[in-house]
């Protein structure tokens, strides 16, 4: 059984190092990573992982996220380059958990019949900025999650690999998988969204004009960054966004002790065990 994953990546330096070695960790053979005009060390992370051959690193320099065309192209590439019997196609705040033993064991074990694995995602809570990485800090998973706008969460979806599958919009869902039949509830994916002002601001600023340049997509699409991003432009700022998701000192004691917050230390105590290795 061959896992192949597949990141589409815009300055993730703070991230992408840890998305990498987690995964492999659980088995995935090998990435498939496009980098979209990153100016920070995310090229370089990447291709240190190409130098040893665990990833393909991919240059788009269009700027218009047309991420749906991308995405399949690389879920395509997973099957008819490198062979994937599964495709995991991931973003870099993403950690796909088991629910048990490892990845590899999770989707070696299916069924044939079996061509979609579905995943719910958890939000962590964004906490205060400090010199410790992000998932040493970020231990408070949301009991329930929702996305910017205040709606559900939607879950994502692994396939069997495929020369015909189409991944949607929002990387959340595919089609072009014959007799699709899905299990649930053998992975969730662990989410960072929000790890920083700085990143979170880059990331609208930039993902927000990039999809103002794309008249192909409806209006619909990306919508969340989309009204993010008039939100930067009118205040000059997402203070007010960032703000209302960080969770200090105080108001991380009230949620927990509403229990909207729950202690989740699996990725932390994970990447202890990771970087503990020689």
């Amino acid at each position: 059984m061959k896992l192949v994953m597949t990141l589409l990546v815009r300055d993730e330096q703070d991230i992408i190092r840890e998305n990498i070695e987690f995964h492999l960790s659980q088995g995935v053979d090998f990435i498939i990573a496009m980098d979209n005009r990153s100016v920070d060390a995310t090229a370089k992370i990447l291709k240190y992982y190409e130098a040893k051959g665990k990833l393909l690193y991919i240059f788009e320099k269009e700027d218009n996220y047309n991420q749906h065309a991308w995405v399949t192209r690389m879920a395509r590439m997973a099957f008819t380059d490198y062979g994937a019997d599964w495709v995991i196609n991931n973003d870099a705040d993403e950690f796909w958990w088991p629910g048990e033993g490892s990845l590899r064991t999770v989707f070696s074990q299916l069924p044939l019949s079996v061509n979609l694995v579905r995943a719910k995602r958890h939000n962590f809570a964004a906490v205060e900025e400090s010199a410790e990485p992000f998932w040493s800090r970020m231990i408070f998973r949301e009991k329930i999650s929702l996305n910017p706008l205040g709606g559900p969460l939607p879950p994502k979806v692994a396939h069997r690999g495929s020369a015909r599958v189409e991944v949607m919009q929002g990387n959340h869902t595919v089609k072009g998988i014959e007799d699709p039949l899905c299990a649930d509830d053998l992975v969730e994916i662990l989410h960072f969204p929000v790890r920083s002002y700085a990143q979170i601001e880059n990331k609208i600023a930039k993902g927000g004009a990039a999809y103002e340049r794309n008249t192909d997509l409806p209006r619909s699409a990306g919508r969340t960054w989309r009204e993010l991003f008039e939100e930067l432009k009118r205040d000059q700022n997402l203070n007010r966004y960032f703000h209302a998701n960080l969770c200090d000192g105080r108001r991380l004691a009230e949620k927990l002790r509403l229990g909207e917050l729950i202690v989740d230390r699996r990725l932390a105590d994970a990447m202890v065990e990771i970087f503990a290795r020689p």
